[in-house]
């Protein structure tokens, strides 16, 4: 338990983070999610405007500190992989 006051403001500063960060995590899974089911139904238009949707998003992720740089490039690679696939089959 926090004694000193310097601690004590610590824990309420990264209490602060904590749901700052939650929500901005929450925020990119959202949009990764409907680029995912727009692959799954096969819909190459939706898939392609979640998809430039969501990447700025993981990118901003990136830079806010919620994600590692190769983590936001890897998602957003697979994610590319994954429509160029979709847009090749139809």
């Amino acid at each position: 338990m926090a004694n000193t006051p310097s601690a004590k403001k610590a824990v309420r500063k990264i209490a602060r983070r904590t749901a700052i960060n939650t929500a901005r995590r929450s925020r990119m899974r959202t949009f990764v999610r409907k680029v995912e089911e727009a692959l799954a139904a096969g819909d190459v238009a939706a898939a392609t405007a979640a998809f430039r949707a969501a990447q700025p998003e993981i990118m901003s992720a990136v830079t806010k500190g919620v994600l590692h740089a190769n983590t936001g490039s890897r998602k957003v690679s697979r994610l590319a992989a994954r429509l160029k696939t979709l847009a090749t089959a139809t």
